[in-house]
């Protein structure tokens, strides 16, 4: 940039440009450094274009590439190395994304991980008290005022059907916060209904973490029913409460996920046709009670196909093989015209997974 150019032109400009040209571009002056450092830039930074991190797996090790979620879809791809906090164990999973952010984690450890920039932070989980019974099921976002990452974590019952009493399930939930490296209590002392079981699927639109869950009433003669859920988590009061479900959704017998579609929250029910699977989504509307309405049908022609998430443009990802013996295909979902386009294969039969983001500053 020419000296002529008004210093606030140039911070104007900076904050239009890759993250990783940014990294590099502390190496120009003391000046850029400062101002590509400070507290004020790294906030109000945000990039241009929305990536999808893509990991597959095929045995080990896994395979994670990162793709640029434009017209040059999947042309523009990366591959990446996961932190070596978690490259070490042998199996992790991914609780979700926030402010351009993801959060891994095995048994022992969390990681909070920008791939932008190749930064990360762990954090140490707190012991199950008895991992036979309890098993650990984690939430992450990123404060909106403060930009703080956060974990919520819950101790809950691995298996409900077994326990007659749920008046003796213990819960036990933690918030840990990366700016205090330390785990405390909700601010809230109301946690979900010792009924409940959680799932591992995670989402977090407008401040507010989602969760699928299903929960056990008794019928009669000491018989239960089970039937699912949303359990919410407002990130700002760390207050638990539930999202109940249309009758057809609520069936425990019905297959959900849940996904986050731009700013709103998704479900996919998987549903099976005359001669195929067929995927319904569902977005949920704002009201009380609040609601569902169906958005689309997703329904393929293949042998085998799975939903992994949306782009930017609303079309769902999946992955599928044209016969059972064949290799996976990630591609892209028209449910308009149900066209199949952008397809991507690694010439293996692996399974994809998929996370967007927009790129951040947030932990350099």
């Amino acid at each position: 940039m020419s000296d002529h150019i008004p210093f606030e032109i140039q911070s104007e400009i900076m904050n239009m440009l890759p993250a990783k040209s940014l990294i590099r571009f502390r190496s120009v002056c003391k000046t850029w450094k400062s101002v590509i450092e400070s507290s004020d830039f790294i906030t109000g930074y945000s990039g241009q274009h929305q990536h999808l991190l893509v990991r597959y797996i095929e045995g080990e090790p896994d395979y994670v590439s990162i793709i640029v979620d434009d017209d040059t879809f999947p042309r523009q791809k990366v591959s990446v190395t996961v932190p070596p906090f978690v490259d070490m164990f042998k199996y992790y999973r991914t609780t979700g994304t926030s402010h351009g952010l993801l959060c891994l984690y095995t048994d022992h450890m969390a990681v909070i991980w920008n791939p932008s920039i190749s930064k990360e932070a762990a954090a140490v989980l707190p012991s199950v008290p008895d991992n036979q019974i309890y098993g650990t099921v984690l939430g992450f976002w990123v404060c909106g005022k403060t930009n703080d990452p956060k974990i919520v974590k819950i101790n809950c019952m691995k298996d409900l059907w077994g326990v007659e009493d749920v008046a003796y399930v213990h819960w036990q939930v933690e918030v840990f916060t990366l700016s205090t490296g330390a785990w405390r209590s909700p601010y809230s002392s109301i946690l979900p209904r010792n009924s409940i079981r959680f799932s591992e699927s995670q989402v977090v639109v407008d401040g507010v973490l989602y969760w699928l869950g299903c929960d056990r009433i008794a019928v009669y003669d000491s018989r239960f029913r089970s039937y699912n859920l949303i359990i919410s988590f407002d990130t700002t009061s760390e207050e638990f409460g539930e999202v109940n479900l249309p009758d057809n959704l609520a069936q425990f017998r019905a297959s959900l996920s849940l996904y986050k579609l731009r700013e709103s929250l998704v479900m996919i029910e998987h549903h099976y046709g005359a001669n195929d699977l067929v995927y319904l989504v569902w977005i949920m509307e704002d009201g009380v009670p609040r609601t569902f309405a169906k958005l689309f049908t997703i329904s393929c022609n293949v042998s085998i196909v799975s939903v992994r998430g949306f782009r930017k443009t609303s079309e769902p990802l999946i992955d599928f093989q044209t016969h059972p013996s064949s290799a996976s295909i990630f591609a892209a979902y028209e449910p308009y015209s149900k066209s199949i386009s952008n397809v991507w294969t690694d010439g293996r039969n692996s399974s994809y997974f998929v996370y967007s983001y927009v790129e951040t500053l947030l932990l350099l």
